[in-house]
C-alpha cells in the first residue's frame, strides 16, 4: 500500500540524517499507541539513537563540531538545539501543542496511518538512513587532501610548478576521488586548479553541474576555496566571477549580488553562513569572492572537523545545489539572469589587479611551450612598459626573437592576424612623411587610408573597444623614425579623458577628407586598446633614434641570448582566442601623476627622488630627463606595485636600462665621467674613485658584478654601463647602441 505523497517526499533533501531519525522516534511511539509524545522525550530518543550508533562504531553524522567531537558527551540541553532545526523542517506534516511541550503527526496525516502504513514508513526510513549513511563514504580521505594543501602549499609555492605532486593531488586525484563519492551523478564534474603556469593565491576543488555550467569563470557551483595565507579553507555555493565582471565592476558586482539573493530565496541553505565575510585575500579577488558567495562554511587550518563530517558537510551543500540546479531547468532562470549583464548599459571590462601576475604567467608558459625563452623578468618588464605607454621600442641584434616575442605575446592573450587583432607593418626605408601609415588622399580627392589607419577604425568600433589590437612595426628605424612616425608621436600625448575613455586628438584633418570619407575617418583617434610596438636593429645599415622618440616609449634591448633553449616536452597550452583578455589588461589608466598621486605617494615620491640624483648627473652632459620622462618611469613602478610583479629595484634598474641611458652619447671626457658616476649609483659604491679613474679604467672591466657587487641595487644597468665605458675607452665614442 503506497505511503501519503507528504511522507513520500519528507526526505527528497536530506541534508543531514536528523529529519529521518526524528521521523523514526516518532513512529517508535506511534507503534506503542502513542500518537504524541512530549519534547522531553523526543530529545532523550533522539540522542540515544545516535549514541547507540557511535558506540557500535557504525558511520553517522557528527554532533555540531562548536558543541563536541562525539555524541557521548552531548547533553540533552544541547539536544534541544539541535532537534530544532528537524521539527522545523517537517513542519508541514508535525504539529504540537501551544506550549510547543509535546510533538506528533499532523492529525490528516494520522488518518492515513494504520499499522501497515506505519510499518512501511519505518522500513522506507530506515531504508533512506542507511542509503544516506552509505553515501558518508569514508574511504574518500578529504580531510587528509584539505590539510596537506593547507599545510605545504606555501612551502610548496616556492618550488618549480610543473610536475609537482602537490599540483597532481589539487588537479587529479581529488577530482578522480570526489566523482567517485555515491552521491556524485553523471552530470556533474569535478576539478581542481593551482594555477596555470605559475602557483595561484587561491587554489580551488570545484564541482559543476554540467547542465548550467562547465567552466568556474561563469555559472553557479561548488567550490573550496583555499585563502592566500592558508590559514582556512572554505566551502562554498559560489558564482564564478571572470564573464560577469567583463561587464565592468559596478555591473558585475550589481548582477552577482541580485543572484545571491535570488538564489537565497529559492534554497533554504540550512546549516551554511550567508554573508560576505569570506576571507581569501586582502584585496582583488577576495573582494569578488565575498560579493560572489552565496554560501559557505569556514574551516580553520589546523582544526578540521573529522573526515565524516567534512563529507556530510558537502553531501549537504551539493543537495542544495542540487536543487538550485533542478529549480534553474525548470525555469530556465539561469539563461534569463546571465541574459540580463548583456542588457545593461556596457561599461568597460576591468581586469582585478590581482589577476594580473596570473595572466602574465599563463603568457610565459604559452611562449616557452613554443620554444622561445626570454632573460627573467623580460615578459613582465614588456607589459609593464606598454601598460606605462602604448608605445615600446624592441631593439637588438637581428635574429633574437623580437617580432616573434610580439606576436606570441599578442597569441597568448587571443589577438591574432586571423581576428585582425594583430597586424605586422613592415617599415620601407623609402618611408618619408607620415602618409605611408595614416593615408594620403588621392588625385580624385578619396582619401586612402595607410595600414595603421585601418587598425585604429576597427579597433575604435564600439563593439571592439573591450579587444585589444597589436600594431607591430618591423624594422622600425630602415627609415628615419621622426619623418614617418612624429605625428603618431605628437598624437600620443594628447590625451585626455571623455566619455570616460581615454582619446586623443583626430589622427586625420577633415581637409585630408573627402566628402565621401568624413563617415569613417572624420575624428578618428588612437583609442586606447591599441598598442604600437617598433622592432629594430641597431646597425650601420639603420638610423638612430632621436630623444624625442626616446622620451615617449621604453626601449628594450635585446641582446642577452641563449641557444640550447628548446620547446618544453609538456603538453602545448592554446591561446584563448575566443575569450582573450579585455583591453583594460594593457591599456594606461593614468593620464597625469595625479591621478596615482592619491594611492602611491610614497612610492612617487621615493622614485622621484632617486631620479633628481641622477638628473644631477646627466646635466652635466645635457641629457638630463624632464616631467615626460619622470612621469613615465613613475607610472612603470606604480603598476608594478599594483601588480607584485618585481622588486622596487627590479624595476627601477629596467627604467634605467630603458629611459636613461639611452639618452647618453658622445666622446668626450664628460661622458666618460657621467658614465663612472652613474656607475656609482647603480653598484650603490659611493666610495668609488671617479678622479682616480678618469685616466685609466681598466680595472672596472674586470670587476665581477656577481662577486663583488652581490647587493648592487641596479645589476643590469652596471652591466650596460661597464660597456658603454669600455667601449668609449677602445673605441673614442660610446652609445647605448650595439653596432
Amino acid at each position: 500500500m503506497a505511503l501519503p505523497i507528504a511522507l513520500t517526499n519528507i526526505f527528497k533533501h536530506k541534508q543531514k540524517s536528523y529529519k529521518m531519525v526524528l521521523v523514526l522516534c516518532l513512529l517508535d511511539e506511534l507503534k506503542k499507541g502513542n500518537p504524541s509524545v512530549t519534547l522531553d522525550t523526543l530529545k532523550q530518543k533522539f540522542l540515544t539513537y545516535y549514541q547507540n550508533r557511535e558506540a557500535q562504531g557504525l558511520v553517522v553524522d557528527p554532533p555540531p563540531s562548536k558543541l563536541s567531537k562525539q555524541w557521548r558527551e552531548i547533553t540533552l540541553a544541547q539536544i534541544h538545539h539541535i532537534i530544532q532545526t528537524p521539527i522545523q523542517a517537517l513542519s508541514q506534516i508535525l504539529i504540537n501543542d501551544r506550549d510547543h511541550k509535546e510533538y506528533g503527526f499532523r492529525p490528516e496525516i494520522l488518518e492515513e496511518l494504520r499499522t501497515p502504513q506505519i510499518q512501511e514508513l519505518s522500513e522506507y526510513t530506515t531504508q533512506e538512513l542507511e542509503k544516506y549513511f552509505d553515501q558518508l563514504n569514508p574511504s574518500v580521505p578529504l580531510r587528509d587532501y584539505l590539510d596537506t594543501i593547507l599545510s605545504t602549499y606555501l612551502e610548496t609555492k616556492l618550488q618549480p610548478f610543473k610536475e609537482n605532486d602537490l599540483g597532481k593531488l589539487v588537479r587529479q586525484t581529488i577530482p578522480i576521488d570526489l566523482s567517485k563519492l555515491p552521491f556524485f551523478p553523471d552530470e556533474w564534474k569535478a576539478q581542481g586548479s593551482v594555477g596555470q603556469g605559475n602557483w595561484a593565491d587561491v587554489p580551488w576543488i570545484a564541482i559543476m553541474d554540467k547542465r548550467i555550467t562547465t567552466t568556474t569563470q561563469q555559472g553557479v557551483y561548488v567550490v573550496y576555496l583555499f585563502s592566500q595565507d592558508m590559514s582556512a579553507v572554505y566551502l562554498t555555493l559560489a558564482q564564478g566571477v571572470a564573464e560577469p565582471l567583463k561587464q565592468g565592476k559596478r555591473v558585475g558586482y550589481e548582477y552577482l549580488r541580485r543572484k545571491v539573493q535570488e538564489i537565497r530565496s529559492i534554497i533554504a541553505l540550512d546549516g551554511f553562513q550567508k554573508d560576505e565575510n569570506i576571507q581569501l585575500t586582502a584585496k582583488g579577488i577576495g573582494e569578488d569572492y565575498q560579493v560572489s558567495t552565496v554560501a559557505y562554511t569556514k574551516y580553520e587550518a589546523g582544526n578540521l572537523p573529522s573526515n565524516q563530517q567534512l563529507l556530510t558537510d558537502l553531501h549537504s551543500m551539493l543537495e542544495y545545489y542540487q536543487e538550485y540546479v533542478e529549480y534553474s531547468l525548470a525555469d530556465d532562470t539561469t539563461t534569463t539572469s546571465e541574459s540580463s549583464i548583456s542588457s545593461s548599459k556596457k561599461e568597460p571590462l576591468l581586469v582585478n589587479d590581482s589577476d594580473v601576475r596570473e595572466t602574465i604567467d599563463t603568457i610565459k608558459t604559452y611562449i616557452r611551450q613554443r620554444g622561445f625563452h626570454y632573460p627573467d623578468h623580460l615578459i613582465e618588464n614588456f607589459y609593464l612598459s606598454m601598460k606605462t605607454k602604448p608605445f615600446v621600442i624592441l631593439a637588438g641584434i637581428s635574429g633574437t626573437g623580437k617580432t616573434k616575442l610580439v606576436k606570441l605575446f599578442a597569441e597568448a592573450l587571443g589577438a591574432t592576424s586571423e581576428n585582425r587583432q594583430f597586424r605586422l607593418i613592415p617599415v620601407r626605408p623609402d618611408w618619408s612623411d607620415p602618409s605611408d601609415l595614416i593615408g594620403y588622399k588621392d588625385l580624385t580627392g578619396t582619401f586612402r587610408p595607410g595600414p595603421l589607419t585601418e587598425v585604429l577604425v576597427e579597433a575604435s568600433n564600439p563593439d571592439n573597444e573591450d579587444n585589444v589590437y597589436f600594431i607591430c612595426l618591423d624594422e622600425m628605424n630602415l627609415a628615419r623614425v621622426e619623418h614617418y612616425f612624429s605625428d603618431i608621436l605628437s598624437l600620443m600625448e594628447t590625451q585626455e579623458r571623455k566619455d570616460d575613455r581615454i582619446v586623443t586628438n583626430p589622427l586625420i584633418s577633415t581637409n585630408q577628407l573627402g566628402e565621401d570619407d568624413r563617415v569613417f575617418y572624420e575624428g578618428l583617434f588612437i583609442p586606447s586598446n591599441v598598442v604600437l610596438i617598433g622592432t629594430v636593429n641597431m646597425d650601420e645599415t639603420t638610423h638612430p633614434f632621436s630623444k624625442k622618440v626616446l622620451d615617449r616609449g621604453n626601449t628594450i634591448e635585446f641582446n642577452y641570448i641563449q641557444l640550447d633553449n628548446f620547446p618544453d616536452a609538456e603538453e602545448i597550452y592554446e591561446s584563448d582566442s575566443e575569450r582573450g583578455v579585455p583591453a583594460s589588461f594593457l591599456s594606461s589608466e593614468y593620464i597625469t601623476l595625479q591621478e596615482a598621486y592619491k594611492d602611491y605617494s610614497n612610492l612617487i615620491k621615493e622614485s622621484t627622488e632617486k631620479l633628481i640624483k641622477i638628473n644631477l648627473v646627466l646635466e652635466n652632459i645635457h641629457a638630463h630627463i624632464g616631467f615626460r620622462v619622470r612621469d613615465a618611469i613613475c607610472f612603470y613602478m606604480v603598476y608594478n606595485e599594483r601588480f607584485h610583479l618585481m622588486t622596487k629595484d627590479e624595476a627601477f634598474d629596467f627604467q634605467l636600462l630603458q629611459k636613461i641611458l639611452p639618452r647618453i652619447q658622445g666622446s668626450n671626457l664628460s661622458v666618460k665621467r657621467t658614465l663612472m658616476e652613474l656607475l656609482k649609483i647603480t653598484l650603490g659604491d659611493p666610495r668609488l674613485q671617479v678622479d682616480e679613474l678618469m685616466g685609466d679604467a681598466a680595472l672596472l672591466y674586470e670587476l665581477d658584478l656577481q662577486k663583488e657587487y652581490p647587493n648592487a641595487p641596479y645589476k643590469q644597468s652596471s652591466r650596460k654601463l661597464l660597456y658603454m665605458l669600455r667601449r668609449l675607452e677602445e673605441d673614442g665614442f660610446t652609445s647605448f647602441w650595439v653596432s
